[in-house]
């Protein structure tokens, strides 16, 4: 299944392409993810919770970097894992483009996203919104990152500060719904509205 979807930093593209080299730093940023080790050549273990309606996922695997293009500012993230009580897999490729938005920065996203398992059973507009909350909290969480090392304070006293601010599973579940249901909204009510 592709993703795609794009979010917007108020940062120049240089200093948002730096903030992109401390990998343990953006996954933080990531709500459910944490890498656990560092592999070495741009390979990381980590874990990534999330709940999607009912079942809660722990996925453990592994994330690689398999391309960073300083030239054309892109990254490419091979990620795979296995739920922890063997209930799915997932495989993920993320590749993210960074180009200047007036004096900010646009970032494009593309998701090839695989799943089995209890996360396949969801269907393409549940995991479509999961994705796009994930993606807002992220850059969200991202900018402030940013301005606040900007502001010098140190990633160790960052990381302190948001710990247990993650957005909890059942949180991302009901604001999925809720994209849901004004989906649901707009295509049957909104096209019956008379014509002003």
């Amino acid at each position: 299944m592709i993703i795609t979807s794009d979010f917007e930093v108020a940062q120049p593209v240089d200093k948002v392409w730096r903030f992109f080299d401390d990998i343990p730093q953006v996954a933080s940023c990531l709500p459910g993810a944490e890498l656990t080790k560092d592999l070495g050549d741009n390979k990381y273990e980590g874990r990534v919770a999330i709940r999607m309606g009912p079942v809660r996922l722990l996925f453990t695997g592994t994330a690689d970097i398999t391309e960073r293009d300083e030239a054309a500012k892109r990254i490419v993230v091979h990620a795979a894992g296995a739920d922890e009580k063997g209930r799915g897999q997932a495989a993920m490729v993320v590749g993210a483009v960074l180009s200047a938005k007036g004096r900010g920065t646009k970032v494009a996203v593309t998701q090839d996203l695989q799943l089995s398992g209890a996360a396949a059973q969801y269907g393409r507009g549940m995991i479509s919104d999961v994705s796009a909350i994930l993606i807002r909290d992220f850059s969200a969480t991202m900018q402030d990152r940013i301005e606040r090392l900007e502001r010098g304070e140190t990633a160790e006293q960052i990381a302190a500060a948001g710990a247990g601010s993650s957005v909890r599973g059942f949180t991302i579940a009901v604001r999925a719904a809720r994209m849901a249901l004004m989906r649901v909204f707009a295509r049957f009510f909104l096209p019956y509205q008379p014509a002003s």
